[in-house]
């Protein structure tokens, strides 16, 4: 299928396939995947590190925002595809715990933190042929994106996949803890001062509480089609 240059926005709720529905994308397609939230927790991670969020959640906000001015927080490509990185170390690991994940929705809502990534994240969308997904790239970081999709799904599927996903890894967590940090986290991200998650006015709305991955990628053919027009496989 020929796609114009354009940029993909993917916005939605946690668990919901987010990253791997832009992952799919970016390799059928041949777009420049960008995983907004690696970078929200890869900023959260360095902030556990320095000791700049306690257990209570409380913030260092002066000290992280420091922090934040010589942070080497990037992506690199690896054999196995697009990797996050502090510097040389690879944080791909480490950034999906659930110590991370229990603490990444105070840290994205601080200001200096969204501002530090979203900087990074419209430089690589400058040259086009990009799929971003994390809670206000159609709203916020790329408001003029050419596509915007939210995605949603029941939050028993959700915490389904989350439980499988840290399992795949070897973390084993209740069901019931699970689904509390996908309640809590919703709340957060939907009420926060600084960019909330919301759909767009001319975002698409995606429910694949009962689809596949392969299913969401025929639904986005057909809305390719239709929106673009002309295009062939």
């Amino acid at each position: 299928m020929h796609i114009p240059d354009i940029i993909i926005a993917i916005d939605g709720y946690s668990s919901t396939g987010k990253s791997s529905f832009a992952r799919l994308i970016a390799s059928d397609f041949s777009f420049l995947y960008l995983d907004s939230g690696a970078m929200y927790r890869g900023v959260t991670l360095m902030a556990i590190e320095k000791g700049l969020i306690d257990a209570d959640c409380r913030i260092d906000i002066p000290g992280l925002s420091d922090a934040l001015r010589t942070f080497d927080l990037h992506f690199s490509k690896t054999q196995e595809g697009s990797m996050t990185f502090i510097g040389d170390r690879c944080i791909e690991k480490e950034i999906r715990s659930m110590e991370v994940s229990s603490k990444v929705s105070p840290i994205a809502a601080v200001p200096c933190v969204r501002e530090f990534v979203d900087m990074r994240l419209r430089e690589f969308g400058k040259k086009k042929r990009v799929v971003m997904d994390g809670r206000d790239i159609g709203t916020t970081v790329f408001p003029d994106a050419e596509l915007k999709i939210f995605m949603t799904a029941d939050i028993t599927v959700r915490a389904q996949r989350r439980a499988a996903e840290m399992a795949a890894k070897g973390e084993t967590v209740p069901m019931e803890e699970v689904m509390e940090n996908l309640r809590e986290r919703d709340y957060i991200d939907s009420h926060r001062e600084t960019s909330p998650l919301a759909r767009a006015a001319d975002a698409l709305v995606l429910d694949n509480s009962r689809m596949t991955l392969q299913d969401q990628m025929e639904w986005l053919r057909g809305i390719i089609r239709e929106r673009f027009g002309g295009m062939s496989d």
